[in-house]
């Protein structure tokens, strides 16, 4: 699903990725940590496509970014990949339903598709009663859901989370961890999730440990 080689990224003189390998398998949990400048959220950015590589190559779903143009790359990123962030990202004017909606409009799917697969995404993660609240009216666990929801409203290849339950207390942390592993069960989701939280990363398929800008060889954290 996911085959990176050799990628570097500098920002001036800070060499931030210094030669990163990743593969990750379709329907595969995967959690990225590391201390604070370790690169992990560049990582992310430059799988997601939120930015460039300065070298080494990134596949997602059989694509090669690199070949990729800017509008291509846009129509690339939202279609193919769901991002979960650690604040959820809502537009607050906007309720649940029409949250998850906009990719999909995005996409150029019509109004009635895109609120079919909306609802249909709502429905499933239990959120069918708070369909047309703001994100103000909505619990963070539920503003969290809600997010997921619009990370799969166009089915991706992969969903990248960066710290997604970082802002939620235990009760819902717990709750959105076991919302991954059931979306991977269902419709065999892959998830490459950037995390603090011990507890998260060891849960899921897999560990990588990244430190000063290189994934370190596996060991037992």
């Amino acid at each position: 699903m996911i085959k990176g080689e050799n990628i570097h990224k500098y920002f001036g003189e800070l060499h931030v990725l210094q030669g990163v390998d990743l593969h990750v398998k379709a329907g595969e949990v995967v959690s990225v940590v590391g201390p604070s400048g370790a690169g992990k959220t560049t990582l992310l950015q430059l799988l997601g496509t939120l930015d460039k590589a300065d070298s080494g190559t990134i596949v997602v779903g059989g694509v090669d970014l690199s070949k990729l143009r800017e509008k291509e790359l846009a129509d690339f990123r939202n279609k193919h990949i769901g991002f979960v962030f650690q604040f959820h990202q809502l537009l607050p004017e906007f309720s649940a339903l029409e949250n998850v909606m906009i990719p999909a409009l995005i996409a150029g799917k019509s109004k009635k598709a895109s609120k079919e697969s909306a609802l249909e995404i709502l429905e499933y993660l239990n959120m069918a009663d708070r369909l047309h609240h703001k994100p103000a009216q909505l619990s963070g666990g539920e503003n969290q859901r809600v997010a997921v929801a619009r990370a799969l409203v166009n089915h991706p290849n992969v969903i990248l989370a960066d710290e997604p339950s970082g802002s939620l207390d235990t009760k819902h942390k717990e709750e959105l961890h076991q919302l991954f592993f059931d979306l991977r069960a269902k419709f065999n989701q892959t998830f490459v999730i950037v995390t603090h939280d011990m507890q998260l990363a060891q849960l899921t398929d897999r560990v990588i440990e990244m430190r000063d800008g290189l994934i370190l060889p596996p060991h037992s954290l």
